[in-house]
């Protein structure tokens, strides 16, 4: 077996719009919910709601573009004590003013849910999974990309570099070995 590093840290920029595994959690979060809720519509002639959800969408992918980018810009630390998946410092700040006015806006305008996604958003911009925490790992050599999976809300994905890919793959398991862990290739 290759040496192991000690420690492997990387930082990377993203697409959020051409990234299948951003796409695809996209899909189950906001398509399943508007899918059904277009349905709904369109079943009942909502011509006006459904003329609202599309410009929605359309503003929502805007704002994206104008703020980020279109951009994820994402760090990784892999050490003894697990993974380490935390917001670049640029990106972080944006992201923190975005999910204040989330919670401030939420709470002046009686809408708890919106206050709570903003402190949701914002205690995921550093997470710490321990190796003794995952159950589940996926790899995806072809697009660079590992899922791991642990407990409730506790899943994130790995994004690497050509160059890292393989020393990554290889970290993760050395530090799994022994562990009754899922591994799956997609």
């Amino acid at each position: 077996m290759p040496e192991i590093s000690e420690r492997i840290e990387w930082s990377i920029r993203v697409s959020i719009f051409r990234n299948p595994i951003i796409m695809k959690q996209l899909g189950i979060a906001i398509g399943i919910p508007f899918g059904v809720l277009i349905l709904f519509l369109i079943i009942s002639k909502a011509i006006y709601a459904l003329v609202l959800i599309a410009v929605l969408f359309l503003f929502t992918y805007l704002f994206i573009l104008a703020v980020w980018g279109g951009k994820y810009d994402v760090g990784f630390e892999l050490d003894k004590t697990g993974i380490r998946n935390y917001t670049l410092k640029n990106q972080a700040k944006k992201n923190r003013i975005i999910n204040t006015m989330a919670v401030v806006f939420g709470l002046l305008s009686g809408k708890p849910a919106v206050a709570g996604a903003g402190i949701l958003a914002q205690s995921r911009q550093n997470i710490l999974i321990k190796w003794s925490s995952i159950r589940k790992v996926k790899f995806f050599p072809k697009s660079q990309m590992v899922m791991i999976r642990a407990g409730f809300a506790e899943n994130i994905a790995i994004f690497c570099t050509s160059a890292n890919y393989s020393e990554v793959e290889s970290y993760i398991r050395f530090r799994l070995i022994g562990k009754e862990i899922l591994f799956t290739s997609g």
